[in-house]
């Protein structure tokens, strides 16, 4: 099967490939035999019915500094693509909802990935709500009583802002912290939606697991730990990986939400666990398959293609 594939992605030159997951699908992509065009989200377009994007051939090599080839662009209609893979990063604000809007034109008579429709309505600190018995005890709120009531009850807590990504933003407020009220008005000034307030779990210096469920099914995990001196395990805040396996806890936890994600067409998901509890469904543009396959586990790009290509030969049948 020779697929034409769209992949809308963040500038292609800023990329760090050891650690890109979309550039693993890239490469996976083009070693079947995929056609791949390129486009970053500003050159989404839509006139009438038709859904277009500037686009230019690509060519992938693994190799940073000389990763990537492009051909001149030309402007398509995004219908004609099998696949197109919605992979820039958030931050998750109106201009990613809109871009949702636009691709779900096309989906699923082209196999946008994730589905864009779910993409919308699962945020990756809203979705994980749906299932409160996995949970730490958690708080959404901008409401100062609530969550100095929250905190009263529950001690220290992680308080983040609900549609943050990267561990930005992320911070530990123990229940006498003198610097709560400072801190509510920063996050009133600078965020308009609700904050996400947790119960804060101590474990977290053993580790911030990440697992890769594909259409549902965990593949592959890698542990994240902090550095020194730090809350947040994200690797791009200088949290150390080291291969994991699932524990019995983690693997209820995605029997439990794998049927939820195969039902909402959501074939690529990366879960946060922690000391056995979940924090986050990334649904967005979600990370970690390169990172899981240099610590000595399976190259889960090849779960992934195995799991679009199933799709979208189902539906030429």
């Amino acid at each position: 099967m020779s697929l034409t594939v769209a992949v809308q992605m963040d500038p292609i030159q800023n990329i760090r490939v050891a650690g890109d997951t979309t550039f693993a699908l890239l490469l996976e992509a083009q070693r079947r035999g995929h056609r791949l065009l390129y486009y970053t989200p500003d050159r989404l377009s839509m006139q009438g019915r038709r859904v277009t994007a500037r686009v230019e051939g690509l060519t992938v090599k693994d190799a940073q500094g000389d990763h990537f080839t492009l051909t001149p662009p030309e402007r398509i209609e995004l219908a004609e693509c099998d696949a197109v893979l919605m992979r820039q990063d958030p931050p998750f604000d109106m201009a990613y909802v809109t871009a949702t809007h636009l691709l779900e034109r096309i989906h699923p008579q082209t196999l946008v990935v994730n589905n864009p429709t779910e993409v919308r309505n699962a945020p990756e600190k809203l979705f994980v709500l749906d299932y409160p018995e996995l949970m730490p005890p958690t708080l959404v709120s901008r409401d100062k009583e609530e969550i100095q009531a929250f905190r009263l009850e529950h001690g220290t807590v992680a308080m983040k802002p609900l549609h943050g990504h990267g561990g930005a933003a992320v911070f530990k407020v123990t229940e006498s912290d003198p610097n709560f009220g400072s801190m509510f008005d920063l996050f009133a000034t600078t965020f308009k939606e609700p904050w996400m307030v947790q119960r804060y779990l101590d474990r977290v210096t053993e580790g911030d697991k990440r697992i890769i469920l594909v259409d549902g099914v965990a593949m592959g995990a890698v542990n994240r730990v902090p550095a020194a001196g730090d809350i947040r395990s994200n690797m791009v805040r200088g949290g150390a990986a080291s291969a994991s396996e699932l524990t019995e806890r983690e693997r209820e936890i995605c029997a439990t939400i794998g049927p939820e994600l195969t039902r909402r067409g959501l074939i690529l998901v990366g879960i946060d666990v922690i000391d056995g509890h979940l924090t986050e469904i990334n649904v967005t543009s979600p990370t970690g398959i390169r990172a899981i396959e240099r610590l000595g586990g399976p190259n889960l790009a090849v779960a992934v293609w195995d799991a679009i290509e199933t799709r979208i030969a189902a539906r030429k049948v």
